[in-house]
C-alpha cells in the first residue's frame, strides 16, 4: 500500500513531466535522421517500458537521442530505413551479448575527451542540418554540402519558418529565465505549442509533420540488407558502442544526482540490448538512456523506475489517440528544438577542461572528424590521436643545462627517463664545462636502467675534472633506487611526506617558515614556475574553510594553483549582520570571477565548534565572532536531520554540531541574493563538505544529510 502511495504521489506525476519534454524530442530527432516521424515515437514507447522495466539504473530514462542522430542518418541513407532496423536489432543483440559478459565497465574506459568531442562534433552537425530546414530548405547528410548551401538558402530563406523556428530556439534559451514557478512547464513543450500556434496565425503556407497512418499501423518489419555485410558489421558496432557508452554514462550522471545510488551497469545493458532489439523489429530508432529525460525525471521527484515506464506509456497513447495534434507541428519548429539541442552538446565546460588538460587538440581533431568525415572516423581519430599523445606523455623527458649567474651550472631533468631520451639528454649534458659545479634537479616518474647507467657514468665522468654534481631530486624515481624498476608505492609516499611534512618535523630554531622557503626555491619552485608563469585568476569554486592549520584545502580538493578562491575564518560562518569580510569576498568571486560553485567545508575537532557546543566564555573579539553560530547552535539542538545521520554515522556531538553548521552555512548562502541571482541566470551550484581529519576521509553535506563521495566516481556525459 505504501508502495502505491509513494507511486501516486511522485512517479506518476513525475512521468507526465518527462512524457512533455520526451514526446516533441522524439518527433524531432526523428525527423533529423531522416526516420519516419513514428520511428521516434515507437523508439520513446520501447525505450521508456521496456528499458524502463529491465534496466539497471532505475530513474533512467530512455528512447531515441540526438547523439545517434548522425550515424542513424548515415545508416538510412546508405541501407535504406528497413535494412536500417535490423541494424538496430542487431545492435540490440550485441548490448545483450556486452551485458551477459559482463564487461560493461569497459565501456567507460572511453577517453573522456573524445566523448566530449564526439557529442559536440554532432551537435554541430545536427544544427548545420537543421538550420537549412529553419530556412525553409532541405539538408543533406554531408555537412559540407551544408555549409555550402547555407548562402544560397539565407537569400533563399522562407520568412514564415524563420519566424516560427526562430521563436522556438528564444524561448529555449530564455526560458531558464523566467521565475521558477513558470519554469514548472517544461520549454520544449510550450516552444512547440507557440511554434504551432505562430504556423496557424502566420499568412504563409508552413510544411507540417506528416504521419502517413497511425503508431500501430507504422510498425514496420525489417528486412535483411543487400549485400556490403563489413558495412552492415560496422554499423551494428558503431550503434551498439555508442548507444552502451551513452547509456552507461547517463546512468552514472543519475546516480550522482541521486545521493549516488548505484547502477547495475551489465544489468543497464541488457534492458537496453532487449529495447533496441525491439525497437528494430517494429520500426524504431534506436534507443539509448537519455540525460535529459533522466535529469527531468530525478528533478521531478520520481522515486521508481514507474515514472520511466508510465512515460512509455503516456506517449503510447498520445500517438495512437492524438495522431492529428502532431502533425499541427511545423517542421521549423522542431528544426528550431533541434537547432538548440545541438548547440547544448557543444559545452565550454568540456572545452575548458581540454585546454587545461592538454588535449585540446584531440578534442578539435575528433570534432572536425565527426563533422567533415562520418561519425565513426572522426571517434576513430581521436581515439588514435589521443593514444599517441598519452604515449608520447609517458616516454618524453625534458632535459636542459643552463649557466647560472654565479658560473655554475644548472640541469633539469622532468618526465619518464628511458633510454629513448639518451641521445638528447648526452647532447644537453656535453654543453656544461668540465670543472663547473653542477646542480641536476631531477622531476622524474620512471628510471630505466639505460638511463641510470648515462647519468651516473656523466657524473663519475664530470666529478674526476674536480667539479661537483649535487642531486635535488623531486619525483618519485630516484637515482638512489632501483633503476630498473617503476615507481613504488612506497617512493610516492616519500614524496609526498616531503611536501606536506611541517616545517617543524624538517628544520629546528625560530627560521622554520624561512628555512621553508629556501627548501621550497631549491626543491619545488622550477616544479610549479611553468604552472604559474601567465597564469590568470579564473578559478572554478568559492571555497569557505576553517583557519584550522591542517586543512589543506587544494590537497583534500586534489586541485591546484588557479583552482579555488579560497575565504578562512574561525568556524567556516556566513555572517548574516555585522560582518563583512565573508560578504565582500563573496560577492567578487560571484560578480568578476564568475565561479561555478560555492563550497563550504567544516572539519572535525574544530575549535570553534566545541566553544559553541561548551557555551565556552571566550571573551574578546573571538566569543563576538562565535555568535554568528547561535543559529547552528540552535538547529542542533532543535534536531536538525543532518546530525542524527552524522550520529548514525558513528561521529560525536562536536563534528555532529560541525556538519549542521555546514548545512546552516549552505543556507544562509542559499538566501543571498548576489547566490540566488547566480544560481537562476547561471546554474551555479551549492556544496557541503567536512573533512574527517584523522581518517583523512571528506564527506558531502547537504542542508538535511550526509553521504560518502564515491571515490570511484566516473565521468558524466549529457546528451
Amino acid at each position: 500500500m505504501m508502495a502505491t502511495k509513494s507511486v501516486l504521489r511522485h512517479d506518476v506525476p513525475a512521468s507526465v513531466v518527462v512524457f512533455l519534454v520526451a514526446l516533441p524530442l522524439s518527433i524531432g530527432i526523428a525527423v533529423a535522421s531522416g526516420a519516419p516521424v513514428a520511428a521516434g515515437l515507437i523508439a520513446a514507447v520501447v525505450g521508456g517500458v521496456v528499458a524502463g522495466l529491465l534496466g539497471g539504473s532505475p530513474l533512467q530514462v530512455s528512447g531515441p537521442a540526438a547523439g545517434l542522430t548522425v550515424v542513424v542518418a548515415e545508416t538510412i541513407a546508405q541501407f535504406g530505413w528497413r535494412a536500417t532496423c535490423f541494424i538496430v536489432a542487431a545492435a540490440g543483440v550485441l548490448q545483450i551479448l556486452f551485458g551477459l559478459s559482463r564487461i560493461a565497465r569497459a565501456a567507460l574506459a572511453v577517453a573522456p575527451v573524445v566523448v566530449h568531442a564526439m557529442l559536440a562534433g554532432i551537435g554541430i552537425t545536427i544544427a548545420l542540418q537543421q538550420l537549412l530546414v529553419l530556412l525553409g530548405g532541405v539538408s543533406s547528410h554531408s555537412s559540407l554540402a551544408n555549409l555550402s548551401a547555407l548562402p544560397a538558402q539565407l537569400s533563399a530563406a522562407r520568412w514564415g519558418d524563420v519566424i516560427v523556428g526562430g521563436a522556438v530556439m528564444v524561448i529555449l534559451l530564455g526560458w531558464k529565465y523566467l521565475p521558477a514557478k513558470v519554469r514548472v512547464v517544461p520549454a520544449p513543450l510550450v516552444a512547440i505549442v507557440t511554434g504551432a500556434g505562430l504556423a496557424m496565425v502566420l499568412p504563409t503556407d508552413i510544411e507540417r509533420i506528416m504521419l502517413n497512418a497511425s503508431l500501430f499501423e507504422s510498425m514496420t518489419l525489417p528486412q535483411l540488407p543487400s549485400g556490403q555485410w563489413w558495412q552492415v558489421a560496422f554499423a551494428v558496432l558503431t550503434i551498439a558502442l555508442i548507444a552502451s557508452v551513452e547509456s552507461l554514462l547517463s546512468a552514472v550522471a543519475v546516480g550522482r544526482m541521486r545521493d549516488g545510488q548505484r547502477a547495475d551497469f551489465d544489468r543497464e545493458l541488457l534492458g537496453q540490448g532487449c529495447a533496441n532489439l525491439l525497437s528494430g523489429l517494429v520500426g524504431g530508432l534506436p534507443v539509448t538512456g537519455v540525460i535529459v529525460r533522466s535529469a527531468t525525471n530525478v528533478r521531478a521527484g520520481a522515486r521508481t523506475r514507474a515514472s520511466a515506464v508510465l512515460h512509455g506509456v503516456w506517449i503510447l497513447v498520445f500517438s495512437v489517440a492524438l495522431v492529428g495534434v502532431v502533425e499541427q507541428i511545423p517542421k521549423a519548429a522542431l528544426a528550431g528544438l533541434l537547432i538548440v539541442i545541438g548547440m547544448q552538446l557543444v559545452k565550454l565546460a568540456h572545452i575548458r577542461l581540454a585546454r587545461r588538460t592538454g588535449d585540446l587538440l584531440v578534442y578539435v581533431v575528433t570534432v572536425l572528424g565527426v563533422v567533415f568525415a562520418n561519425l565513426l572516423e572522426g571517434v576513430i581519430i581521436g581515439l588514435g590521436l589521443a593514444f599517441a599523445l598519452l604515449l608520447w606523455r609517458v616516454v618524453r623527458v625534458h632535459v636542459q643545462a643552463t649557466p647560472l649567474p654565479d658560473g655554475n651550472w644548472q640541469v633539469h631533468i622532468d618526465g619518464s627517463c628511458t633510454f629513448l631520451a639518451l641521445p638528447k639528454m648526452s647532447a644537453e649534458l656535453a654543453k656544461v664545462p668540465a670543472g663547473a659545479d653542477v646542480r641536476v634537479e631531477m622531476t622524474v616518474d620512471f628510471l630505466d636502467h639505460a638511463a641510470f647507467e648515462a647519468i651516473e657514468d656523466w657524473q663519475r665522468q664530470h666529478e674526476s675534472t674536480g667539479a661537483r654534481v649535487d642531486f635535488v631530486e623531486i619525483g618519485p624515481a630516484r637515482m638512489a633506487d632501483t633503476p630498473a624498476a617503476p615507481p613504488t608505492r612506497g617512493f610516492v609516499r616519500a614524496a609526498i611526506d616531503d611536501m606536506l611534512r611541517p616545517w617543524r618535523h624538517q628544520k629546528s630554531g625560530g627560521h622554520a617558515m624561512t628555512a621553508g622557503i629556501a627548501a621550497f626555491h631549491r626543491g619545488h619552485a622550477h616544479v610549479v614556475r611553468p604552472h604559474l608563469d601567465g597564469m590568470h585568476q579564473d578559478p572554478d569554486s568559492f571555497f569557505l574553510t576553517c583557519s584550522d592549520s591542517r586543512i589543506v584545502p587544494n590537497v583534500i580538493t586534489n586541485s591546484g594553483p588557479g583552482d579555488l578562491f579560497t575565504v578562512r575564518n574561525v568556524g567556516n560562518l556566513v555572517p548574516v549582520s555585522g560582518d563583512d569580510s565573508v560578504e565582500a569576498a563573496l560577492t567578487f568571486a560571484l560578480d568578476s570571477l564568475a565561479v561555478r560553485t560555492v563550497v563550504v567545508c567544516g572539519h572535525s575537532s574544530c575549535g570553534a565548534m566545541k566553544a559553541v557546543h561548551s557555551a565556552a566564555d571566550t571573551g574578546g573579539g573571538l566569543g563576538s565572532w562565535l555568535r554568528h553560530a547561535e543559529p547552528t547552535l540552535q538547529r542542533f539542538r532543535a534536531g536538525h536531520p543532518v546530525a542524527a545521520a552524522a550520529r548514525a554515522a558513528g561521529y560525536g556531538e562536536v563534528d555532529q554540531l560541525s556538519m549542521v553548521n555546514v548545512a546552516v552555512q549552505l543556507e544562509t548562502l542559499g538566501r543571498n541574493p548576489a547566490v540566488r541571482r547566480a544560481v537562476a541566470e547561471r546554474g551555479l551550484e551549492l556544496s557541503g563538505l567536512f573533512f574527517d581529519i584523522a581518517g583523512a576521509r571528506v564527506l558531502e553535506v547537504t542542508v538535511d544529510g550526509v553521504r560518502a563521495i564515491d571515490d570511484h566516481a566516473a565521468l558524466a556525459v549529457t546528451g
